[in-house]
């Protein structure tokens, strides 16, 4: 993959809730360190980096803004310069303005990394897709958990993740592994 001078990394919701054990068990236990490695590359390069913050609607939320899960964990505290957008439902895009910045910058490529992957993740691609945007979801910078289907038949966290990158890959987005973006 080419990365453009103004590749736009978009980090989603790498906040304290997420690390909540209620959450259950979740796969690609070094998420978080590809995330870092990709933010350090985007800082060192001065490419645009957009963290994504979810604000909840629900008290039960482990992003109910009333809480410290809300909060950013110190590691991906956003820096000067850096874009936050706050959300209320999975996608980033939604009533965030986030495509409008996008427009404005003359950025049309997206890397997209973060939580949930059948969530937020997919979500937030699945639209920039839709939105023309050239969008790279780095497979092993995402994470989500255990999941039962709607028929209720159990999936563990790494099925979850295959069968939502699965719906991305070709059609939203390119699904890419850290590696070739570093």
């Amino acid at each position: 993959m080419e990365l453009k001078t103004n590749t736009a990394l978009i980090i989603i919701d790498q906040q304290k809730g997420i690390l909540e054990p209620r959450l259950g068990r979740r796969n690609n236990p070094q998420a978080e360190e590809r995330m870092l490695a990709l933010l350090a590359h985007w800082r060192r390069t001065g490419r645009p980096v957009i963290h994504v913050q979810h604000l909840s609607h629900s008290p039960e939320s482990v992003f109910w803004p009333e809480q410290s899960g809300v909060e950013f964990q110190e590691r991906f505290q956003p820096q000067a310069g850096e874009q936050l957008i706050q959300k209320r439902v999975p996608d980033a895009f939604c009533s965030t303005g986030l495509e409008q910045r996008l427009r404005e910058a003359g950025i049309d490529q997206v890397v997209i990394v973060g939580v949930a992957t059948h969530n937020s993740v997919e979500s937030t691609a699945r639209t920039a897709g839709n939105l023309g945007f050239e969008a790279w979801v780095v497979e092993d910078a995402c994470f989500t958990f255990d999941k039962a289907d709607y028929f209720g038949k159990a999936h563990c966290a790494e099925e979850v993740h295959a069968m939502s990158l699965g719906n991305l890959h070709g059609e939203y987005a390119t699904v890419v592994c850290t590696t070739e973006i570093l």
